[in-house]
């Protein structure tokens, strides 16, 4: 049941109370605590000690999984029945502006992770800055440089190497990702998923005026083909990824090179697969049920916008992870 309310200048309503907020905060706080913990089991654990974390993991997606479905599901059904009024879908609009900035604001911890090692913490314990003028106490002639394949204590030894002798072993990388270690420009992965992730900006952007010009058949055949992109660059950076692992030696425990690598290029390839994810569903609506208008189609819209947002992460971290 929905309650309607009448003002003097507009009409909404007020979604009847709700469980499904809580449901999504559970499933969402166990899916994180299970991905932690696997990814601290397969950095220091032993081996097999990531059973329990999966299941918490699998658990948590299970439930945030099933409570989105059902959310927007109502939602969906309410924006058919003509519920959806001019200031609710303005909500919505505000809604998925504030989300995108929320996912900048992650972005922008990472970057900024990256910049502190590169350009502050590296020097200065190579001894560099007024930082580093004690550090030559625990890494004496260390010298720093990016990508960072040895750590400091693999690298000369000494009184820090105590520090964290209880702290997990690392293994250093032979080889980084960088492309000034591709063997050939056309056989490096990153430079294929930018092309790919690019293109599929410019199919989802002609997919979305097939819309606005109520060309179904155009916006389903382009938007597909942004789909089979995303799907396409998860792929890709699948290869990639083993080729790190099985043959650069380059892993989770390879030290702070190895940790920021994997954390911007696995937390953005996972938000590319939620927007493959995200747009395949808006496919779906069209072919199946003929959902969208020209004045009516903010779950398209909303899902192309985050497409957008996708491609200018990569953009920034095709340049400063593999370029610079």
């Amino acid at each position: 049941m929905t309650t309607q309310t009448s003002t003097a200048h507009e009409t909404y309503y007020v979604p009847e109370k709700s469980k499904m907020a809580v449901m999504a905060t559970i499933g969402l706080v166990l899916s994180i605590f299970g991905a932690a913990s696997l990814m601290n089991d397969m950095t220091f654990g032993e081996p097999g000690a990531d059973s329990n974390s999966s299941l918490i993991l699998y658990a948590g997606l299970f439930i945030f999984g099933a409570t989105l479905f059902t959310w927007f599901r109502q939602a969906i059904r309410e924006n058919i029945a003509g519920m959806n009024s001019a200031q609710l879908k303005k909500s919505y609009v505000l809604g998925m502006g504030w989300f995108i900035f929320s996912e900048v604001m992650f972005f922008a911890a990472f970057f900024g992770a990256l910049f502190y090692v590169r350009n502050l913490v590296g020097p200065w314990l190579a001894g560099e800055g007024d930082g580093g003028r004690m550090n030559h106490l625990l890494w004496e002639g260390f010298q720093f440089s990016w990508p960072m394949m040895q750590t400091p204590q693999e690298a000369v030894g000494g009184a820090g190497s105590q520090l964290i002798a209880n702290n997990g072993t690392f293994s250093s990388a032979h080889k980084s990702m960088a492309f000034a270690e591709a063997h050939a420009w056309y056989a490096w992965l990153p430079l294929w998923n930018t092309i790919i992730l690019l293109s599929s900006s410019v199919t989802v952007h002609i997919a979305h005026m097939g819309l606005l010009d109520n060309n179904r058949r155009k916006f389903n055949l382009w938007l597909g083909l942004t789909v089979l992109l995303g799907i396409v660059f998860i792929i890709l950076q699948a290869a990639e990824y083993y080729e790190a692992y099985a043959h650069f030696g380059l892993t989770l425990n390879s030290g702070i090179y190895g940790s920021t690598f994997f954390m911007l290029t696995g937390f953005h390839g996972f938000h590319v697969a939620m927007g493959t994810f995200m747009l395949g569903v808006q496919l779906y609506r069209s072919l199946r049920a003929g959902h969208f208008t020209a004045d009516d189609h903010f779950g398209f819209e909303g899902s192309s916008w985050y497409w957008h947002f996708v491609d200018v992460v990569w953009v920034f971290l095709f340049l400063f992870v593999y370029i610079l």
